[in-house]
Order: C-alpha cells, then sequence, then structure tokens
C-alpha cells in the first residue's frame, strides 16, 4: 500500500529537480536604452556552448513577456539563446511595440534601436554569436519583423513573423534598404490580422497590406526567382481540417530567400496545434548560420 505514496513522492521530487533546473536557466535582466529602463528575459539552455546563436522573440500587443515561447522546445534540442524582451506601455496603457498604430501617434519609443542595442549588449554580456542573431515575434511583434525588414538596421540576420503584417505607411514612406531573409506564418482565417488585408482600417490598427502582398515585396526585393509549394495536412487535421501550404520563393546566387505558412482555416494565433512552430522557424533561421 505504501508503494504508491512512495512512487508519487518519488515522481514529485523530480518534476520539482526538473523545475528548479528550468528555472536556473531563466535569468531576468535589464539594461538601459533611451532613457528607459528595457527589461528581458534570457532562457539559456543545458550544454549551450560558447558563441551560440542568439533568437529574439518579441511577444504580441498587450503581451507580458512571458518565457514560455513558441521557440524554447527548439532552443533546447538545437541549442540556441533566447532573449525575450518586454514592451514598453503605450499612450493606450498596453505593452507593444511602436509599430506606427493611429493610436500610437506620439509615442516617441524607437523599437528598432531598442531591439539593436539589447542584441549587443546581450551578445557582449552572455558571450552570443553577433553573426547568428535572429529575430521572431507574433502580431504586434511580427510588425516589428517587418518595421525591421524595412530599416537600416545589421543586427538580425533573418526575420520570422507569426501573424503579423505590413502597416500602409511602411509600405508607402519606407524602402527596405536591403534583401533579408524572410518567413511568415499566417492563418487565413485571422480576423485580426487578416489575410486579405484592411485598407479601410476597421479593425483600428491601421491600414495593412493583404499577406500575399506583402510577402511579395520581400519575394521582389530579395530578387526571389523559383518557386515551390507543398500542401501538407496539419498536426491536428483529423480535429480541425487545417491544411498547411508551404510557399518557399529562393534566390539561388544569395540565399535570401522567402517562406510564407499559409494554414488555411487557422485563426489569430501561434498555429503550433497545426506545425512545429519554433522548429519550423528554426529550420529557416539555421541556413544562414556562419
Amino acid at each position: 500500500m505504501k508503494l504508491p505514496i512512495i512512487l508519487n513522492a518519488l515522481l514529485l521530487a523530480i518534476a520539482s529537480a526538473n523545475a528548479d533546473v528550468y528555472a536556473r536557466r531563466i535569468i531576468n535582466d535589464s539594461t538601459k536604452i533611451g532613457g528607459d529602463i528595457r527589461h528581458f528575459k534570457m532562457f539559456l539552455p543545458d550544454g549551450l556552448p560558447e558563441d551560440a546563436p542568439l533568437v529574439f522573440v518579441l511577444h504580441g500587443y498587450g503581451g507580458n513577456g512571458s518565457i514560455n515561447t513558441w521557440m524554447n522546445d527548439a532552443a533546447e534540442r538545437h541549442k540556441f539563446a533566447l532573449c525575450v524582451p518586454l514592451g514598453l506601455k503605450d499612450p493606450t496603457k498596453h505593452r507593444s511595440w511602436n509599430v506606427g498604430y493611429p493610436f500610437q501617434e506620439g509615442w516617441k519609443v524607437n523599437d528598432i534601436e531598442v531591439m539593436c542595442k539589447m542584441a549587443r549588449f546581450v551578445q557582449k554580456k552572455y558571450h552570443l554569436s553577433k553573426k547568428n542573431t535572429f529575430l521572431t515575434g507574433m502580431s504586434n511583434g511580427g510588425e516589428m519583423c517587418y518595421l525591421l525588414a524595412y530599416s537600416k538596421q545589421n543586427t538580425f540576420k533573418a526575420l520570422g513573423s507569426l501573424a503579423g503584417l505590413t502597416l500602409v505607411w511602411m509600405y508607402e514612406a519606407l524602402e527596405a534598404p536591403k534583401a533579408i531573409p524572410f518567413l511568415e506564418i499566417h492563418g487565413t482565417e485571422d480576423r485580426t490580422s487578416e489575410w486579405w488585408g484592411d485598407l479601410t482600417n476597421k479593425g483600428g490598427w491601421g491600414a495593412y497590406l493583404s499577406v500575399p502582398l506583402a510577402i511579395n515585396y520581400f519575394v521582389a526585393k530579395n530578387r526571389c526567382t523559383q518557386i515551390e509549394t507543398d500542401t501538407i495536412p496539419g498536426k491536428s487535421f483529423e480535429k480541425n481540417g487545417h491544411r498547411v501550404i508551404h510557399h518557399r520563393y529562393s534566390n539561388p546566387k544569395t540565399r535570401n530567400d522567402v517562406w510564407l505558412y499559409e494554414v488555411v482555416g487557422a485563426t489569430h494565433c501561434w498555429c503550433t496545434e497545426d506545425l512545429d512552430t519554433g522548429e519550423e522557424i528554426w529550420k529557416f533561421f539555421s541556413r544562414y548560420l556562419e
């Protein structure tokens, strides 16, 4: 009769030890940038080598910078570090990244500068690779991916957006200064960042392009000349019927490719029930490791 009690106690002890090990690999940190203290969390997997790759993970609008992201499992498997910054509160008192939404007008925070300076701080302090630093973001964080792609930055080698969008003001006012590898994962039934765009700003985020048009901008910018398309059932196809159409646009000479995962039927989400999001993003980023 005592055996189940002993077994349960043993399992609880193992779980507690694992949680303790996991917690020790999470570091709360901060640095001052542009007059503001910017907070972030680091996730450093066991066995992380010196000069390991670094991936920034940006939360969505109103997010809390949770360290539990869609990239953690991939970081464990492939031994790269995660940096998860926390956005400041915008004029509506929501934590966000300043991408130029109408209600962010007058907000002076320059999150492009913040990301680049934070990356240099983290690379130096944690002995991580300057050559192999990448960035991914969800929703508002995805919009930061597009804004960075349109900016003059040399910090992030490739960008991966989830449910992100290109605001019309970016498309009209900015010109991407160079080719950059870019990935987008997006549900066709997304009603927050709509697949077919919102040119009349009915959603309140500002007018934005359709996903195909936003991606085609980078296909042209990167001078991609080849297209491959695969359609696969999503991981939960029997439950939700979602299919994943993987569009790969490539430039064989420069390898500045553009990948689009069209998740048919998915809404505004991380799409983790349809594919291993972190693994797919790392598959793309790892093509550009030096």
